[in-house]
């Protein structure tokens, strides 16, 4: 009898967490030596298939540039790997000579991957190598849209990481994607830990599944350029972040807030860097096509200014780069100050810097809360009040945020995983590495006796003097009486 879709989803999903269990086993007893090789294989099989597999993605899914998802992929191979390479991932990983406290590392188990359709290559990539890096196993569940290339990233970790010397079937792609299948893996008794990368819907069931979970929430960023910036430079680094990939790292800029001294500076550097401002009619087309009720429209992520303003019906500079429109408020009735991954963008003015953290707090409560936050300013003391003042995980300062953000461009640990903290309802605001699929279990060794205190210390003094008493078994009293009167005397030799 031939199993329904739903039920061979359910029974892969079983199969491969079974393989995975006994690999992950296998992995467990090897060596620092021995995992550090098998993790530079995978890093360098995808840095030789990074160019592939980014236009795999591309082609496959409709987001964004295969160039970028190149770099995307890149990124992962070269930057994510010197950040872990030496990272002591197996037995004792610390020594503190001075507690007397040895830190000894022990694996989670089995990974659940949840894979975005706007970086899958990339975040396939990642989570394998942190996974193996930190002994695990990981069985991947790949968003629908983005299967193939999903596949191919896990097929190309797998096959360089056995190649290497791991045991066969550490990595899994999931072949069936599928809600069932994503809960069935999400709640199975043999997984372990779950690394969720998606919509808000699927960092929820991620949380609510009874196991731990490092989720990803959304990304509304607003960058503020404050009146000291170097407005050129500032503008650089935010068209070249916010043109990334069309906008598809939910690190990437949302919303501008400029101080209104240098705002015409500002919009005439945009201007002269390929942004395109739409007028009231334009703006009100666009901002059409932007949600879909209360959710973004799928449609624009990830896809060109000329696409998008296509679908509304506007004509834009082929030259164009990003579209921005100018914006006074922020809700769900104002589309383009919600988080859009694509190249368009909201401009807010303000008086002054206080006003602008204020504005910037609006769009992060909007839907970003404790992600990334950028400013472009060179008063210290206002970037002190950005970096005490917001409720963001990551304040990037006169960087773009998409780079800053995963660790590309500042001196943050690079990742493609980023916590969001409590601000955003995460169990970490950091940057997700090896470490976080790690126990930790430490041995302590005594470096103090437990101090007493008089009462303490007077009541063995009795235990003594009765034990002493009976031992000699001279007087006719019993044990009670003796701690009596040994309590008196001592009260007495307290109150004097």
């Amino acid at each position: 009898m031939k199993l329904d879709a739903d039920l061979q989803a359910v029974q892969e999903v079983r199969d491969f967490l079974r393989e995975a269990k006994a690999a992950q086993k296998q992995l467990e007893t090897m060596t620092q030596s021995q995992i550090d090789d098998i993790v530079a294989a995978m890093a360098k099989a995808a840095e030789d298939e990074a160019e592939r597999l980014g236009s795999l993605a591309a082609e496959e899914t409709g987001y964004g540039k295969a160039a970028d998802k190149k770099t995307k992929n890149l990124f992962v191979a070269k930057d994510v790997y010197a950040a872990i390479k030496d990272m002591r991932t197996v037995g004792i990983i610390r020594k503190d000579d001075s507690n007397k406290v040895w830190e000894i590392a022990q694996p989670f188990g089995i990974v659940a991957g949840i894979i975005p359709s706007t970086n899958p290559t990339s975040t396939v990539i990642f989570k394998c190598l942190i996974s193996i890096k930190a002994r695990n196993a990981i069985v991947i569940s790949p968003h629908p849209s983005a299967l193939r290339c999903s596949q191919e990233s896990a097929r190309v970790m797998r096959q360089a990481a056995e190649k290497a010397g791991a045991p066969p079937g550490l990595i899994h792609c999931i072949s069936r994607p599928s809600i069932e299948a994503s809960q069935e893996l999400m709640k199975h008794k043999l997984t372990d830990v779950i690394l969720a990368t998606g919509g808000t819907a699927m960092v929820k069931a991620a949380y609510s599944s009874g196991k731990p979970a490092y989720g990803v929430g959304p990304g509304n960023v607003p960058v503020y350029v404050h009146k000291s910036a170097d407005i050129a430079k500032a503008v650089r680094q935010i068209l070249q972040s916010k043109t990334f990939d069309y906008g598809t790292i939910c690190a990437s800029e949302q919303a501008v807030v400029v101080d209104k001294t240098v705002k015409s500076q500002l919009v005439e550097e945009l201007k002269r860097q390929g942004a395109y401002f739409l007028n009231e009619q334009d703006k009100q087309k666009i901002g059409s096509v932007v949600l879909i009720g209360k959710g973004l429209n799928p449609k624009i992520v990830g896809k060109s200014p000329q696409v998008i303003a296509g679908m509304a019906g506007v004509s834009v500079p082929g030259d164009a780069r990003v579209l921005i429109a100018e914006e006074t408020d922020v809700g769900l009735e104002y589309p383009f100050s919600v988080e859009k991954l694509s190249p368009l963008l909201a401009l807010y003015t303000v008086n002054d810097w206080q006003e602008g953290c204020r504005r910037c707090i609006e769009l992060l409560e909007l839907g970003g809360l404790g992600h990334t936050l950028g400013i472009h300013c060179e008063d210290m003391q206002v970037i002190e009040a950005f970096g005490l003042e917001k409720p963001a995980s990551r304040i990037v300062v006169n960087s773009g945020t998409t780079f800053g953000g995963i660790g590309a461009t500042t001196g943050i640990q690079p990742s493609m995983t980023l916590g969001c903290g409590s601000f955003g309802n995460n169990i970490t605001s950091d940057n997700i590495g090896p470490q976080h699929l790690l126990n930790i279990k430490r041995v302590a060794f005594g470096i103090r006796e437990m101090e007493t205190t008089p009462d303490q210390k007077a009541a063995h003094a009795v235990d003594r003097t009765v034990q002493a008493i009976e031992s000699r078994g001279e007087l006719g009293i019993t044990r009670d009486e003796v701690m009596q009167i040994v309590k008196s005397v001592l009260s007495e030799l307290q109150s004097q």
